[in-house]
């Protein structure tokens, strides 16, 4: 179970005309989603088509609505009445595991090494490390399709590039803090690089655009070379600089 909101919280803030940031927590926990996707099906359903948006992220949503239609003041009223009597989603610790291929190897994933080095481990360790585990995509932003994932072990923690790169190749698999990730299109950025997906994360063309979803959970699987790019996938190694 999921437990109670922590003391204090939720909290209203005030996000302009149009909208109200609801805090539900101050501190990133996997325990925090249960309560997120039950606040986003709760406001679907109170707010109906005055709702314009909602953007969950790793502790508050973001609840945008139609100010030509609702008045802040109700906004805010509604969404007191919603958090009266809210309680946690424990479905979503059963949703399906969606699993991403991934070729773990230091030419398309460059900070592999760095990460071996600073865990004290081979590469191997290290691949097991994160892909033995599943993650729970806490939010979607930077770019369309990037899911912001949690949370890696601890052994394999590290910080963001001091210069970030002018360009990450579509499917880049990366590490930042706890945080894991797939680039879904070339990019700049700084997380640490460690290996490459075949799958196509974000395509106009599909329903709802991104292949990951908040609150999915996710399972990065290895696969050789060959495999990768039998599924499609680009090898051209990194370049230097780049």
């Amino acid at each position: 179970m999921s437990g109670a909101l922590p003391q204090g919280l939720p909290r209203l803030e005030s996000a302009g005309l149009d909208g109200w940031m609801v805090r539900l927590f101050d501190a990133i926990d996997e325990g925090n989603m249960p309560w997120l996707t039950a606040l986003v099906r709760e406001c679907e359903a109170t707010f109906g088509d005055r709702l314009v948006d909602l953007v969950p992220s790793y502790t508050t949503l973001l609840v945008v609505f139609d100010p030509l239609r609702l008045s802040p003041g109700e906004a805010r009223g509604w969404l007191a009445e919603i958090l009266e009597r809210l309680q946690p989603d424990e479905a979503t610790s059963d949703a399906p595991v969606k699993e991403l291929p991934v070729w773990y190897d230091p030419s398309v994933g460059p900070e592999l090494s760095r990460l071996a080095e600073l865990a004290g481990m081979n590469l191997e360790e290290v691949v097991a490390c994160h892909s033995e585990r599943n993650y729970r995509v806490f939010a979607l932003g930077f770019a369309p399709g990037f899911a912001f994932m949690g949370s890696v072990d601890a052994r394999i923690e590290a910080p963001r590039l001091e210069t970030p790169r002018r360009r990450v190749p579509a499917g880049s698999v990366a590490v930042a803090g706890r945080q894991t990730s797939a680039y879904p299109a070339v990019t700049p950025g700084g997380w640490n690089l460690i290996g490459r997906t075949p799958a196509v994360l974000f395509d106009r063309d599909r329903e709802g655009f991104s292949l990951l979803r908040v609150g999915d959970r996710v399972r990065f699987v290895p696969i050789d070379r060959a495999e990768f790019e039998r599924q499609g996938g680009d090898t051209r190694p990194m370049e230097e600089g780049r």
